[in-house]
């Protein structure tokens, strides 16, 4: 596994940041409800909805950590307002998955799941991103599992909320619909360069009517 990316965290570092953030040093553990327990006899991961063949996909756990393993070096920023800067991502791409369950010609998003029947949306653009990851490392050691073991998705140019701790699958739709917290007032693209942190700053087009 690769080693974490070293960075300055003075000027160069802080020019680095969106509008509104801050550095952080090390990694909170924010999320919404409890811990899940991970039972790698029952997990599984599906691509449903508007695939290309119509057939839902799916792979235990064994099968999924089989996948191309590959490694991005990237920032993720909190809606709450905090920065971390070159973690390196090592995990599967979400491209992988586009490749290997193709969309239907006329998706245009996305609804990635997790546990408890956690949701995010994300345009199809945005999760086809090079630099889109299933991650189950982060600086060449597995996550823990308050950080999403044994899956999280990482889209670093969007907001971290978009990329989903402990997730399970993801459905191909041909229409926007809103996810977990998008429903509840954040933003429904979630760009941190923009800092589209909250639904009342939605510009028409940037999603469906709440």
């Amino acid at each position: 596994m690769g080693q974490p990316v070293e960075r300055e965290m003075g000027e160069a570092a802080a020019s680095e940041l969106p509008p509104g953030q801050r550095l952080q040093r090390g990694w909170p553990v924010t999320h919404y409800g409890p811990v899940p327990k991970f039972r790698p006899e029952r997990w599984e991961f599906g691509v449903f909805g508007a695939t290309a063949d119509g057939a839902k996909h799916s792979w235990s756990h064994e099968e999924f950590t089989a996948l191309p393993y590959t490694t991005v070096v990237a920032d993720l920023h909190c809606v709450t307002k905090f920065s971390m800067l070159g973690a390196e991502w090592g995990g599967v791409p979400a491209r992988t998955l586009l490749e290997i369950a193709p969309p239907a010609a006329d998706v245009t998003h996305v609804m990635v799941w997790a546990e408890y029947g956690f949701s995010s949306n994300l345009r199809l653009a945005d999760f086809a991103s090079e630099r889109a990851i299933f991650a189950t490392h982060k600086d060449g050691e597995l996550l823990t599992a308050e950080h999403g073991f044994p899956l999280r998705l990482v889209v670093p140019h969007l907001y971290a909320w978009k990329g989903p701790k402990w997730v399970r699958g993801v459905e191909y739709m041909t229409a926007d619909r809103r996810g977990f917290w998008e429903e509840r007032g954040y933003h429904n693209v979630g760009d941190p360069w923009k800092e589209q942190r909250y639904s009342y700053q939605e510009r028409p087009g940037d999603g469906p009517e709440l």
